[in-house]
């Protein structure tokens, strides 16, 4: 994606948001502090971007307590470590709100640094649930669906509507999601269909492993007794994939919001029979018009589709802590957290939003998942989970 290779002018960005030409002056400042480049590119431009349009709705309809909104970038390149510089780089220049990476390991040592200065910080769609109270602080909150949820929710779609009963687990282990993604899903399934009902698990590290040769001669034998693979990984693995393919295995696979994107999909051409769980639809036929509407602005706004429906967390992620920020009357920290904490079901762009004083993150979310026909996805529906298990930390 020509975006994720671009050459920033030095590591923080001051993006021009437009104003109304009454309120030229007092922004209060959005923040950004993740990676613009490298690994996360496609997830953290893509959130940015989505951040800058809920900016400009924002600031149409009069800012927050009647001032506008403004926004400062630091690229943290996709490296963690760089992630306490730039939120202090953001944080200098009057973040009061900041935005972090969309995943946990990427994204905490920015968020821990926000916490310290005692500003709210919002990961766009970290889904492990250690990202919140437990993981961060009181003052971090994220706009994914938990990752235990979304493994819950396809479980249960799996066996419910599209009536399988043998599950394959493919699962990632180079970071936080990919495993409690999996571990949900193993635990809604084997209470749903018994534990007999997995016909085979192996694992690899996406950070490390190209090839997965190995993996692919232990899971052919098992395909006979498979209904499905229940794909625990990240959109990075389109050359693995495109190895199970080419493989001759062309069993449904069903992956999670992390596999979303058009970006990757040359990987696997005429890709068939491929599931996934989406925020949105960034091909302008999903069931919600309001979020067709926000991926023609995008296109339009930035030259290009959007590379995944992760661009609406961005957007919910001021979204939501503008709304608490009128709701409290005030900028002052502790009155936003009691406000974010009372959303029960708020209506965001992403979806109805829940959080509590002790988790926050949702566990309800409904997400679209969308089938894969000979390389173009269409849309099924919006799935909840109906029997989301309580992280445990």
């Amino acid at each position: 994606m020509k975006n994720v290779k671009a050459i920033f002018a030095g590591m923080t960005l001051a993006v021009a948001v437009a104003l109304p030409a009454a309120a030229q002056e007092d922004p209060i400042v959005i923040g950004v502090a993740s990676g613009q480049t490298g690994v996360l590119g496609p997830w953290d431009l893509a959130g940015r971007r989505g951040a800058e349009l809920a900016i400009e709705d924002i600031n149409a309809k009069g800012g927050v307590l009647g001032r506008p909104l403004s926004i400062v970038v630091s690229d943290t390149k996709s490296d963690p470590s760089l992630g306490p510089t730039a939120a202090a780089e953001v944080l200098d220049q009057g973040a009061e709100m900041v935005i972090v990476a969309c995943d946990y390991d990427f994204a905490a040592p920015a968020a821990m640094a926000t916490v310290a200065a005692n500003k709210i910080v919002f990961s766009t769609c970290a889904a492990d649930p250690k990202f919140g109270v437990q993981g961060i602080g009181p003052l971090a909150y994220t706009m994914s669906l938990a990752s235990t949820a979304q493994g819950t929710m396809l479980a249960e779609w799996a066996y419910e509507t599209q009536g399988w009963r043998s599950a394959y687990v493919m699962m990632d282990t180079a970071i936080e999601y990919t495993k409690s993604l999996c571990q949900g899903f193993r635990d809604r399934w084997t209470e749903l269909a018994g534990a007999e009902a997995i016909s085979g698990e192996d694992t690899w590290n996406g950070l490390n492993d190209t090839t997965i040769a190995g993996q692919i001669s232990r899971m052919k034998p098992a395909m006979e007794k498979s209904d499905f693979v229940m794909w625990c990984g990240f959109t990075n693995h389109g050359s693995v994939l495109r190895q199970v393919r080419s493989a001759g295995i062309d069993t449904p696979i069903v992956g999670s919001e992390a596999m979303d994107g058009a970006y990757w999909a040359n990987a696997v051409p005429d890709l068939n029979d491929f599931y996934v769980a989406v925020y949105a639809s960034i091909y302008g036929n999903d069931p919600d018009e309001r979020v067709n509407e926000f991926m023609a602005r995008y296109e339009k706004n930035f030259g290009e589709q959007a590379p995944m429906g992760h661009a609406v967390t961005g957007y919910a992620a001021v979204e939501a802590w503008a709304r608490a920020a009128e709701k409290a009357g005030s900028l002052e920290v502790e009155q936003i957290q009691a406000a974010l904490d009372s959303f029960n079901g708020e209506p965001l762009l992403v979806g109805p939003s829940t959080f509590r004083p002790d988790l926050h993150i949702d566990l309800t979310r409904p997400l679209l998942i969308m089938r894969a026909v000979n390389g173009k996805y269409e849309p099924i529906g919006r799935f909840a989970a109906q029997k989301p298990a309580e992280p445990t930390f």
